[in-house]
Order: structure tokens, then C-alpha cells, then sequence
């Protein structure tokens, strides 16, 4: 009989209950004794063994169906340092733990390699990748878990604030979570019909400039203009912030997270996009008003979507039948309606030693696309005298100002 232990790191996720429910059922109809570790490392790594529960079939009966975690969740980081990894394996040998499963996304990942390290063969560990940021190095066209709920709930937010847009005349900026990369800001974007996502991989050069971020957002509100239509949203992804200079005063004495990253929920980029764009407008005598919404810990909890029930189903009993199978160090992931195990080792960046971040494909089709839906001032708008003229007179510009500002990216 092997002991189990099932922890979750990082933020909600929709599924993760999913993978908790499935998991512990394989492992208790295999024979298998499982434990449920509270709030990912924080206790654990300083050596407190109490906060664990042991979970049997009524514990987990129908809790696919909900949101949030039934373990709960932290961000707490036990790789700090090394009496804090030997602290973890400790814990897990106490509570004779010898297959362990983590869910969450690259700070969680990044810790599990860690303590696989550290436990020297005694521990088995797999990872369940999640994030509804889509930004951990899976195959291509294979999300995360909880990223398609997270969109479906953000695109009915977007949905609605476009309708709310287009009865009030006037404009919304919607600050859509996404730390690294502008999956879900893009995802729902298109989905929604935003005219304009906004997202990270479209500035080839980094850092990036607020300068630049504030002219492509005052070129789809001018564009937009010069359709005689004084209405729009803006999805803007988060993670452009986390790329701006480090000298913006933006950034100024922003806090950061136990794992060292900006903590992006207490940087004003909506207010400050909104004040600037508006203010730039208003120095040429152009009048917009411009709303502003930051969407993220409403998509973390929903319930969610039939998909990510059926994917994180999989992905929990694939975790446990292969820790059963003797795999260990490896990421759990769905491939083709098979359960693929992908060695950590193949998703670490050498120069960080960390988990690789997955962004949005900007040479495929599908970003693309969604850029040939949006509504931002292209090249050929310059190029067509017309249109230009027309782009001009809505900024208030002459020609040669207007192309000179609104040049793309």
C-alpha cells in the first residue's frame, strides 16, 4: 500500500477539485491510503505536520463539480532555503507520504522538482500543471487546466461591459489577469469581440515603453472615432506591467511575493492607462470617457466548465497511476486522450532553473486572426489616404502627425 499526498500551491485555479477528487478516488479503490496537505508548503515547510486531512470517498463525493480548492492553497515558497526544502521532506517522511502530488503552476512546479531533488529517490513526485494564465510549457494546443473556464467567465464579463459600452457611448479599459503572458486577455478578447487585446507579445522590444502601450491604445479609440463610433473596450492583460521599465514610476516600491514576483493586484494600471489616454486625447480637444475594470479573482473560483471537469478528471487519476507506475519528477499532462508524463527536466529553463513560460505563438495563425478582428490603426489604414484622413481629423491631428503617432508597433 503506498500513502498518497495531494497539496495545491499558488492561485485557484477552476478544477483543481477535479484533480483532489479523481486522485483520491483511484488511489482509495487501488488499496491506497491518502492524505490532503492544507495550504501547499506553508506548513509543511516549517515541520508542522497537523494541518492535513485524510480524505476517503465521502470527502471527495461530486466535488468536480465546484470551484475553488477543498485544500485551500498558498503561495508559500519552501525553496527560501535549504532547512526549508529538508523541512518538507521530512514532514512527508513523517507522515509517510511516499508519492506525492502537486497542483498548481511554475512556482508550484518549481518547488515539487526541488523536494524530488532533496527526497534523493525516497519520494515520488508528479506535478498537475495549472494556471488560468496558459503559460506553462505544454505542447502546443494543449491549455492548462482552468484556462478555458477562466475565458468563458471572462469573455461573459466583457461581453457585458461591450453591451454597457455601446448603450452608454463611451469607452472601458479591462485589466484581465495574466502575470506573463496574454493568454486569457487575448483569448477572451476575441472571444467577446473586443476591438483591441492588448497583451505582452505584442512589443517586440522590451522593457515596454508606457509610451508606446498609451499611442496603441489612443489609435483604436481614433480608429473607432473615425467610424462614428465613440464606444469600445479595451481588454488589457496584466502582464504588461510586469515588462515596463523598471525605472516607470509606475513600479515605484511595488511589493513583491514570497516567490519574488511584483504583486500586479497592487499596481494601478487601469487608472493610469485610462488618465493617460484621456489626457493625450484632451490636449488636441478630443473628448472620451473611459471607464475601468480589472478582471482576475472573478474567473479563479467559478465552477467549472464540463471540459475542465473531464480534464482534470483524467489528470488526476493519471497522476496517481503513474506514481503507481514508478514515474516520478514529471509533469502530468493530457495528450492526444492519452496521459503523458513529461520529465521535469524537459520543461526547466537552464538559465533560471525554473519552470519555462509558455507565451501567446505570435507567429501562428490564431494571433493572427484575432489581430485581422481588432480594430488598431494598420499600416495599410496609413497607407490608404482616406482612411487616413479620416484618422486624422478624429484625433485631431494633421496627416503627417497621425501617421507619425499611430505607426504600428
Amino acid at each position: 500500500m503506498s500513502t498518497f499526498g495531494i497539496l495545491v500551491g499558488g492561485g485557484p485555479a477552476p478544477g483543481i477539485n477535479g484533480v483532489v477528487g479523481a486522485a483520491t478516488t483511484a488511489a482509495l479503490r487501488g488499496g491506497h491510503r491518502v492524505i490532503g496537505i492544507f495550504e501547499g508548503f506553508r506548513h509543511i515547510m516549517a515541520g508542522d505536520t497537523d494541518q492535513i486531512v485524510e480524505l476517503d470517498r465521502a470527502a471527495v463525493d461530486q466535488i468536480h463539480l465546484k470551484g475553488g480548492s477543498v485544500l485551500y492553497t498558498s503561495r508559500a515558497n519552501p525553496t527560501k532555503t535549504p532547512e526549508t526544502i529538508a523541512n518538507c521532506v521530512k514532514s512527508l517522511d513523517t507522515l509517510g507520504i511516499d508519492s506525492l502530488i502537486t497542483i498548481g503552476g511554475d512556482d508550484t512546479a518549481s518547488s515539487a522538482m526541488r523536494i524530488a531533488e532533496a527526497a534523493r529517490g525516497r519520494l515520488r513526485v508528479v506535478h498537475v500543471p495549472k494556471t488560468v494564465d496558459n503559460d506553462l510549457p505544454l505542447p502546443s494546443g494543449i491549455p492548462t487546466f482552468g484556462f478555458e473556464t477562466a475565458r468563458e467567465h471572462a469573455a461573459a464579463v466583457v461581453e457585458r461591459i461591450l453591451e454597457d459600452t455601446r448603450t452608454t457611448r463611451r469607452w472601458f479599459f479591462i485589466i484581465m489577469m495574466g502575470r506573463t503572458a496574454g493568454h486569457l486577455a487575448l483569448g477572451a478578447g476575441k472571444a467577446a469581440g473586443a476591438p483591441i487585446a492588448l497583451i505582452p507579445e505584442d512589443f517586440s522590444k522590451t522593457p515596454i515603453q508606457m509610451e508606446d502601450v498609451v499611442r496603441t491604445l489612443e489609435g483604436a479609440i481614433v480608429r473607432r472615432l473615425a467610424e462614428g463610433r465613440p464606444d469600445g473596450v479595451a481588454v488589457i492583460a496584466e502582464g504588461i506591467a510586469e515588462h515596463l521599465d523598471e525605472n516607470d514610476p509606475i513600479l515605484k516600491g511595488v511589493p513583491r511575493d514570497e516567490h519574488g514576483h511584483i504583486r500586479l493586484a497592487e499596481i494601478p494600471l487601469g487608472n493610469v492607462l485610462r488618465k493617460a489616454v484621456r489626457e493625450s486625447l484632451a490636449s488636441r480637444g478630443v473628448t472620451v470617457t473611459i471607464g475601468e475594470k480589472d478582471v482576475g479573482y472573478e474567473v479563479r473560483c467559478g465552477y467549472p466548465t464540463a471540459f475542465d471537469r473531464d480534464y482534470t478528471r483524467d489528470l488526476g487519476v493519471g497522476a496517481v497511476r503513474c506514481l503507481l507506475a514508478g514515474h516520478s519528477s514529471a509533469l502530468i499532462t493530457r495528450q492526444s486522450g492519452a496521459i503523458v508524463p513529461v520529465p521535469f527536466a524537459d520543461i526547466v529553463d537552464p538559465a533560471t532553473g525554473r519552470a519555462t513560460v509558455r507565451h501567446v505563438d505570435t507567429s501562428s495563425d490564431s494571433y493572427r486572426n484575432a489581430l485581422a478582428l481588432q480594430e488598431r490603426i494598420t499600416a495599410e489604414d496609413l497607407a490608404d489616404d482616406a482612411m487616413l484622413a479620416r484618422i486624422a481629423k478624429a484625433a485631431k491631428l494633421t496627416s503627417v502627425e497621425a501617421k507619425r503617432r499611430y505607426s504600428p508597433l
